[in-house]
């Protein structure tokens, strides 16, 4: 397994956890030693007690060294970074140095399989890269994840599908075998061309952030015309064409897939002369659906935040996850400052990332009711389980005054007016909301 980041350890040890002989390459030595100390470089939940226990049996190996790892390896998967260029598109760089750091150690047999998320024609890029090299043809695959962060042990454990992307019979069956002990509850091993597998990943994530800026942008709709999202949501969700999935309006999509992933098959199209209407649309109002909690709070304190004093309760991208790529909070969080306000964060995984990234700028709290004290509102980016049934009245004493915008709808309006706070949310209206501040 080429790459220890997200995709690539998790995959790998969860490989090993079935029973295979695996071994995690990266070039980052520092890495590669706290994992071999069993210091896990990523919070996600389950992962460090499968890493130590398939570590300990030896079934799950880390190194530096690609010769060695890659030379007997039946299978060389490919899990490296393919990270947004300044066009939008997938920035591939980091893929075809490692194709040519493998190239002169994987044997005639070996199966290269990409997992990295990457544009259609890569798998053909690599196969032929590789008959330069070498002057031999080799199996070249794709195989596409579809992890959720927060919950990719079990979606890797217990998948909806397994997608590969194969030319030859032979490569489908090995690969089929590889993934058999996952596939025990006949869910489907999809095969097909690579183009289209490589497409697959692309046009899945797509169609779910449409469905996040579509239900967003609806959201902003009912708040102006005295509607309440949620009843909206329950009444589309039963039927069975829309369903619920990926219907909660919030603060907008971030992580490391979504973007890029929207951005990239837009690139795409317009490459290939297509007008990516629809993406760009999704993309753009998840861009301005970050910056509707700072609306709410511009309004509330009539447009004057200098020497407010803020606490912001979550700051990765999504639950169950310590990463703050592109995540909403962020946005949040430097309109604030550039608003002339002082904030204190609390998140139960993501601070010390957010630390390396804003420094001093911001204060950081060891429990949520600490980020609390003397604040003028709070603000709530992430959906925690921690958040959503909080003491409402250990919260108003600890606050300067009880205001919360809440950007994932986590509380019920009713209950709020009845403790007299006063509630923002998405998508519903406001709850004991006074007349406008003066500044």
């Amino acid at each position: 397994m080429i790459g220890t980041g997200y995709v690539g350890l998790v995959s790998g040890t969860c490989f090993a956890e079935s029973g295979n002989n695996v071994t995690c390459v990266d070039i980052d030595q520092g890495k590669i030693d706290r994992l071999n100390k069993g210091v896990i470089p990523i919070y996600e939940p389950g992962l460090t007690e499968l890493v130590l226990r398939n570590h300990k049996a030896g079934r799950l190996r880390f190194t530096t060294d690609t010769a060695k790892a890659v030379n007997k390896a039946k299978v060389v998967y490919l899990a490296v970074g393919t990270p947004q260029g300044d066009d939008g598109s997938a920035n591939l760089s980091a893929l075809w140095s490692v194709v040519a750091a493998i190239a002169p150690h994987i044997g005639d047999d070996t199966i290269v399989v990409t997992k990295s998320t990457v544009p259609v024609g890569t798998n053909k890029g690599i196969y032929d890269r590789l008959y330069e090299i070498n002057k031999k043809y080799y199996r070249v695959a794709s195989n596409p994840e579809f992890l959720k962060e927060g919950a990719a042990i079990h979606d890797f454990m217990y998948p909806d599908r397994v997608v590969v992307g194969v030319r030859e019979e032979e490569t489908k069956q090995i690969l089929n075998e590889l993934y058999s002990p996952f596939l025990r509850t006949d869910k489907p091993f999809l095969s097909m061309s690579p183009e289209s597998a490589e497409l697959t990943k692309y046009v899945a994530n797509a169609l779910l952030a449409t469905k996040i800026s579509f239900i967003n942008e609806m959201a902003n709709l009912c708040e102006k015309l005295g509607g309440d999202i949620n009843d909206v949501r329950r009444g589309i969700g039963h039927d069975q064409r829309i369903g619920f999935s990926f219907l909660f309006p919030g603060v907008g999509y971030g992580g490391s897939c979504f973007p890029k992933d929207v951005r990239a098959l837009a690139s795409m199209a317009k490459d290939n002369d297509l007008l990516p209407t629809i993406l760009t649309a999704v993309d753009e109002v998840n861009d301005r659906q970050k910056h509707v909690l700072t609306q709410k709070i511009d309004q509330h304190f009539g447009g004057s935040l200098s020497g407010l004093r803020f606490a912001v309760w979550g700051l990765a991208f999504k639950p169950k996850t310590d990463d703050i790529r592109e995540a909403p909070a962020l946005v949040l969080i430097e309109q604030l400052l550039q608003r002339g306000a002082s904030i204190c964060v609390f998140d139960p995984e993501a601070t010390d990332n957010v630390r390396e990234e804003l420094g001093d700028a911001v204060d950081y709290a060891e429990h949520s009711i600490e980020a609390l004290k003397d604040v003028d509102a709070l603000a709530i980016n992430t959906e925690w389980d921690v958040f959503r049934h909080p003491d409402f009245e250990e919260i108003k004493a600890t606050m300067k005054s009880p205001v919360i915008f809440d950007g994932r709808n986590l509380y019920n309006p009713a209950q709020m007016a009845e403790l007299g706070i006063t509630y923002y949310s998405i998508g519903r209206p406001p709850v004991n909301e006074p007349n406008l501040v003066e500044a």
